[in-house]
């Protein structure tokens, strides 16, 4: 499992023009399903993403978590995280999870992430979707379940 974490001051995700979520200061993670994930892959980076201190104390050092600062979570689904470009210039797909097992995966991330006390809005799985955001700082951070050490 992939993700791409944003610090984030505002984002949104529409799908045909209709808002769909939404949040102020918090994150915006774009989640990619592989085929060889399980719920350990969900609850790891869960865990990860709900503890990752990317947010400035009062003395301007990123030392606290998305809660103690009483950000937000947009979930995103994003199969395109394991699009492999390696071999000419179409981008394969392969390695993506099919949508019945990224779906109940993506939903597992979502459920860890609110069980770990955050508010979570996402966007619509397997759905077209505009996301609009304000990336603060810029912080971007990239984590993989399957690059643990």
């Amino acid at each position: 499992m992939r993700a791409v974490v944003q610090r984030v001051t505002r984002a949104s995700v529409k799908v045909g023009g209709e808002l769909v979520g939404q949040i102020g200061p918090g994150l915006l993670v774009l989640l990619g399903v592989a085929h060889d994930d399980s719920e350990a892959d969900a609850a790891y980076l869960a865990d990860k993403i709900a503890g990752l201190r990317i947010f400035e104390d009062p003395g301007g050092k990123m030392n606290l978590a998305a809660a103690e600062v009483g950000g937000a979570v947009l979930a995103v689904s994003q199969f395109t995280l394991f699009g492999d470009a390696r071999r000419g210039k179409r981008p394969s797909f392969d390695a993506a999870a099919r949508p019945q097992q990224a779906v109940r995966l993506y939903e597992c991330f979502v459920e860890k992430i609110r069980a770990a006390g955050l508010h979570c809005e996402t966007g619509r799985f397997q759905e077209m979707m505009q996301v609009e955001l304000v990336n603060d700082g810029p912080v971007t951070i990239l984590l993989d379940s399957k690059k643990l050490f």
